[in-house]
């Protein structure tokens, strides 16, 4: 038996549907952002954040309609459903999505941020804090169902064994981030540059991860 790489870029080259699903999914999120802009009277800094809750959406969007789990056993489906939803407790905890809960017990509320950051719906109680962002939501759920995707596609290989390795680039940067405000101090250079590009790397590794999880390089078998 033989076994060969397949490193093929043909399983990320989109249809004509796909296209135009995009288009439309852009242009509506254009024309909320605009009417968000407009009715919130808010004055904006930085674009780019407002972009990339958008990025986030849209490569998840591209991801799951792609993906096509497939298992041979009730077995694997099991190992990757038990890995896949204790990635994505470990990505909430990491991103911020849950928290341990305080002393003040506010209930439930919905913050109405911009489009992809919100309308988030928050929920502070004395065991557990909330903080459920759509693009944080979706992000998190799409890279915990890839990793299961690959799960399932290399069980019994050896390439299983580095996907947890890939996929938690993902949420490295807002901890070097946190790490850096607390180890060098808020006021600090070091700290306001760690923060002020961990949404942008954030994003670029995100994006990234969800290739990476997507094209993986196949090993196929052959008689």
């Amino acid at each position: 038996m033989t076994r060969t790489l397949d490193l093929s870029l043909d399983r990320l080259r989109p249809s004509r549907d796909a296209l135009l699903w995009t288009g439309l999914l852009v242009n509506t999120e254009l024309v909320l952002t605009f009417a968000y802009l407009l009715l919130a009277d808010v004055t904006v800094t930085e674009w780019r954040f407002l972009v990339f809750p958008f990025v986030w959406i849209n490569v998840s969007a591209w991801a799951l309609l792609r993906a096509d789990p497939v298992a041979d056993s009730r077995r694997t489906r099991s190992i990757g459903a038990a890995v896949a939803v204790g990635y994505f407790l470990l990505l909430a905890y990491v991103g911020g999505l849950v928290e341990p809960g305080g002393s003040h017990a506010l209930g439930w509320r919905i913050a109405w941020l911009p489009p992809g950051w919100g309308p988030a719906v928050l929920y502070t109680g004395s065991a557990v804090n909330l903080s459920l962002m759509p693009y944080k939501l979706v992000g998190y759920l799409t890279l915990a169902y890839l990793v299961y995707d690959t799960v399932l596609d290399t069980a019994g290989s050896a390439v299983s064994g580095l996907v947890g390795l890939v996929s938690c680039v993902s949420c490295a940067w807002p901890v070097v981030a946190t790490l850096a405000a607390g180890v060098a101090g808020t006021g600090t250079g070091v700290a306001a540059a760690a923060s002020e590009w961990s949404y942008t790397l954030g994003t670029l590794a995100f994006v990234l991860t969800v290739a990476l999880l997507r094209w993986r390089p196949t090993v196929g078998g052959r008689f």
